[in-house]
């Protein structure tokens, strides 16, 4: 997977997979869903234009890898202990 800007077409792709999603797999009692385009780099003038005529709810953000986890959000995250401990707990059934 390459991780590039938004294109325009993008948003048509994820129409195409936001129509096939509802239509095959969403139950009635399901809300629509919702896509998110998350890429390297966007232009919002690009994204306004390739979403203007979409009638389902997409959204586009760029984001920024990171090597740590800031610490104001360290404590909402469980230790790696702990999450291997639940991934445990979850596989004997606890």
């Amino acid at each position: 997977l390459k991780v590039r800007k938004f294109k325009p077409h993008d948003a048509g792709q994820m129409n195409f997979y936001l129509s096939a999603l509802d239509d095959l797999v969403k139950s009635k009692t399901d809300n629509p869903s919702i896509g998110i385009i998350l890429c390297k780099d966007k232009n919002n003038v690009v994204v306004e234009y390739a979403l203007k005529d979409v009638t389902k709810p997409i959204g586009v953000s760029a984001y920024q890898l990171t090597e740590a986890l800031p610490d104001d959000l360290k404590s909402g995250f469980p230790s790696v202990a702990e999450f291997e401990q639940k991934l445990k707990d979850a596989e004997d059934g606890n």
